[in-house]
């Protein structure tokens, strides 16, 4: 299954955060948008950045005034995209390898176009083993 379907299936809208965002900020669209990242952009297009829960407990270990500095602090500004015509199993690839649970789908241009993240990867993975599954029991049972 390519990046485009599973973007298709659950709309490329991307929440971002301005870089200069609040981590306490950060924190309130995590918890309002049930996400586990965002991206950092400052015009919701290009891609300065990524940050992630994890990010914010980190930033936590140096004491509660973390949450008053900015999201460019904080976040990770090494960030591994794809294409939307990749395969599923190139992400999963991926992000074992970059130990990372998500990954923008950008254009030729590197314009935001969605996100994938891994709980997408699993229920793709499970939708095409489903259907193997199905096709296999069509075949034994008619044939």
């Amino acid at each position: 299954m390519q990046l485009s379907t599973i973007i298709g299936a659950k709309g490329g809208n991307v929440v971002t955060i301005q870089p200069d965002a609040s981590v306490a900020d950060l924190v309130a669209m995590l918890a309002e948008h049930n996400v586990g990242a965002l991206v950092v952009s400052a015009d919701g297009r290009t891609i300065t950045g990524i940050v992630s829960e994890r990010d914010v407990v980190h930033s936590l270990s140096h004491g509660p005034d973390a949450l008053q500095r900015p999201v460019a602090s904080i976040m990770t500004s090494t960030v591994f995209c794809a294409p939307p015509e990749a395969h599923v199993d190139e992400l999963m690839h991926l992000m074992t390898e970059k130990r990372v649970r998500h990954i923008p789908v950008t254009d030729p241009e590197g314009i935001l176009m969605g996100i994938v993240s891994i709980g997408d990867v699993v229920k793709s993975r499970l939708s095409e083993l489903e259907g193997e599954r199905q096709a296999l029991l069509e075949y034994i049972t008619k044939g």
